[in-house]
């Protein structure tokens, strides 16, 4: 155990590898699981209350949603490919079933949602094609981004993005927080972080903190390894010699990224919002 309480230690052999449940933290909305399947292996559950994203980070699956089909979905052998993703986004109310076509990493993202919300009743699948790239920051804070979900796209609170950070870069940066819902200033979104480290032998750094200070943990987020941001300001260092990526997975009451950056770190705000992070309409 690593005596955290924001960080979530991998599991070799045991499935999921690793996951965080709403009910876990105290939180109204997300849940994240992620998966290493072999060949012919299955895993199934429900949507319940919740949208429901599977995103297929490495190997290729079949997806079954009650009547929809949707037959070998995944074009990139690992996260390191940096292709675009293939996600499957699920309504509430249904019975899935992932199979493996091939030895599979599979992400699994759930946000409660409302009837209400517009989501449809449909199983839709999201192709590299729809996915936004955008490159970040420069010199030591520079990093790729995908764009899986973002608040542009139809969806009901699901918000999910890949980000690509190069060893010895800092990435989440200026530390930001959005734990607070005051539009345009900020938005409620609970976020998960979930790592790849390459070599996998290393580690990032990632750090939590409130402006009081009655949270400040450090962490350092292994291979597969999922860090929770219950609240405060957050940002990430990679390690030198050692390349990160993390799925971020975010969901809250509105799907707007809207956040505040530390009053201490502004001046170093080098990036605009794009477009594509911007709520619809």
């Amino acid at each position: 155990m690593s005596g955290s309480t924001i960080l979530r230690r991998t599991r070799q052999k045991a499935e999921p590898r690793v996951s965080v449940s709403r009910a876990e933290v105290g939180w109204s909305y997300l849940d994240f699981q992620a998966h290493r399947l072999a060949a012919g292996q299955r895993v199934s559950g429900e949507s319940l209350d919740r949208e429901v994203a599977l995103i297929v980070l490495g190997g290729r699956a079949t997806f079954h949603v009650g009547d929809q089909h949707f037959v070998d979905v995944g074009d990139r052998r690992d996260v390191w490919d940096r292709k675009p993703p293939y996600a499957l986004l699920v309504a509430p109310s249904q019975s899935y079933v992932v199979e493996a076509e091939s030895e599979l990493h599979l992400a699994v993202a759930g946000a409660r949602c409302e009837e209400h919300d517009g989501v449809g009743e449909e199983a839709r699948l999201i192709g590299p094609d729809q996915v936004a790239i955008e490159e970040r920051g420069s010199g030591q804070t520079y990093r790729y981004i995908q764009h899986v979900l973002p608040p542009s796209a139809d969806a009901a609170r699901l918000i999910l993005v890949e980000v690509y950070t190069p060893g010895g870069n800092w990435s989440s940066f200026p530390p930001h927080k959005h734990d607070g819902e005051d539009p345009p200033r900020e938005s409620y979104l609970e976020e998960t972080y979930y790592y790849q480290i390459r070599p996998s032998s290393g580690f990032a750094l990632q750090r939590v903190y409130s402006a009081d200070r009655t949270l400040d943990e450090t962490v350092a987020p292994g291979d597969g390894d999922l860090v929770v941001v219950p609240r405060g300001f957050h940002t990430v260092a990679a390690t030198p010699g050692h390349d990160c990526y993390y799925l971020n997975a975010m969901a809250g009451p509105t799907r707007e990224w809207n956040f505040k950056v530390d009053p201490d770190y502004a001046l170093l705000m080098n990036w605009q919002k794009p477009e594509v992070a911007k709520t619809r309409g």
